[in-house]
């Protein structure tokens, strides 16, 4: 299948998961913070996968070069400002007391920026080869999937109505298609702009598993309930493995 119709696909399939969220209002709280801490171990994993075996090998097919290592930090410095300054935050987990979003229009404001990002990061990779494309959009998959229910928990506490809330939320979630199609006008227009781009790519998915996800699991100190979580982390990984091998 030709790659852009490959990854139009897959930034489709991204976006659709912002309407995951309604699945979630028959179930409690307690089980569903559960069941979340559990993907966001395997979210960490499949990112941090994505990157050591599919994204970083990528950037180094010609030698690991101080210009790449800049890039790959660039990555992780820009999604901190986006954090910091944008007020973006990710909510993996359903929405506590003490953990209430004043402002849910920043919520959407940040998802936006989030998203051309998403979409940005699945083009580059697409066009860079299948099976990093592959790789790539399921570690945003998977990473999606418990920030979207945070994200349509914040929008509900902000005040806005359920229906609402996803109608908004997917509005955002389309965004990643300006990222995609970004991607795709660079890379005609750009020579090797994917060699700034999958670096690009790293370093955000390095800074949002080891910022956002791995924070969220260290909350967690039943020893039962690590080891789960570190076996799931660990299938995260695998999984990115297991698509080395497809060609």
């Amino acid at each position: 299948m030709n790659i852009y119709l490959l990854s139009i696909i897959a930034t489709f399939i991204v976006s659709f998961i912002s309407l995951i969220g309604i699945f979630t209002l028959s179930i409690k709280t307690e089980k569903l913070k559960t069941f979340l801490i559990y993907l966001v171990s395997f979210s960490a994993g499949a990112l941090f996968g994505d990157v050591f075996f599919h994204l970083l090998p990528e950037s180094a097919e010609n030698g690991l070069s101080i210009n790449t290592s800049i890039i790959v930090l660039s990555g992780i410095l820009l999604s901190f400002f986006t954090e910091k300054i944008i007020c973006w935050r990710h909510c993996h987990l359903p929405i506590q007391k003490d953990h209430i979003h004043r402002f849910a229009y920043m919520n959407l404001f940040g998802d936006f920026i989030h998203n051309i990002i998403d979409g940005l990061t699945i083009g580059a990779s697409f066009l860079t080869s299948k099976t990093i494309g592959i790789a790539t959009s399921l570690a945003v998959i998977f990473h999606e999937i418990p920030q979207e229910i945070g994200d349509f928990g914040v929008l509900i506490h902000g005040g806005f109505r359920k229906f609402q809330a996803l109608r908004l939320n997917f509005y955002t979630a389309l965004t990643a298609f300006i990222g995609l199609f970004i991607s795709f006008f660079l890379y005609s227009k750009v020579k090797h702009i994917n060699q700034i781009l999958i670096p690009l790519a790293a370093g955000n998915f390095i800074y949002i598993a080891g910022s956002d996800l791995i924070p969220e699991l260290h909350k967690e100190t039943s020893f039962k309930k690590s080891l789960l979580q570190f076996f799931f982390f660990i299938s995260g990984v695998f999984i990115m493995y297991l698509l080395t091998y497809i060609e």
